[in-house]
């Protein structure tokens, strides 16, 4: 593959996630020249700016590591990280997959896996009572986010698709004719 562009993202369920979305839209990443780069958490963040220096480079990235990526691209503000290609997830990827999936959407996901007995359990520990559902179900989702990433994405209703995601997807096809 002729190596076109780059998205960077943080870990192997936000590639997968990407990809799963890619191929639900019917862009072929790979035909692209396009590869999905899991980062290893921000700290490899420049490293990987240099390493992909040469091809166009986009990617996703939760708000809480906003301030990273603003100061490794030279930007302001996430409009211009926007510009350049890179789209804030709220909290994370799971967290909106979750709410653009919806409860009901969740918990058909959850039965169709035979997990939902095991979702109840867990939403009955003191730990997680007062959570609300979408708490609850975000962090049930956490251990289990490299299988549920691919779920979560082919479960989704393609006009609910999270912004981030929708939009990183629209600059790789922008960028790779």
């Amino acid at each position: 593959m002729q190596l076109r562009g780059v998205v960077l993202v943080e870990g192997t369920s936000d590639r997968r996630a990407v990809e799963t979305l890619a191929r639900r839209r019917g862009l072929d990443l790979e035909a692209a020249g396009v590869a999905v780069v899991p980062m290893g958490g921000y700290g490899n963040l420049p490293r990987l700016l240099g390493q992909y220096s040469d091809v166009r480079l986009a990617g996703l990235y939760d708000v809480g590591e906003e301030r990273h990526f603003l100061r490794a691209f030279g930007c302001d503000d996430r409009g211009e990280l926007e510009r350049v290609g890179f789209y804030a997830c709220t909290r994370d990827l799971e967290e909106e997959l979750t709410r653009a999936v919806g409860p009901s959407g969740m918990k058909r996901v959850l039965a169709k896996q035979g997990e939902l007995r095991a979702f109840r359990t867990y939403q009955k520990q003191p730990a997680h009572r007062a959570r609300p559902l979408e708490e609850q179900l975000h962090g049930f989702m956490w251990n289990r986010k490299q299988r549920y990433a691919v779920l979560l994405v082919e479960a989704l209703d393609l006009a609910r698709v999270p912004r981030p995601l929708d939009r990183v997807l629209a600059h790789v096809r922008e960028t790779t004719g």
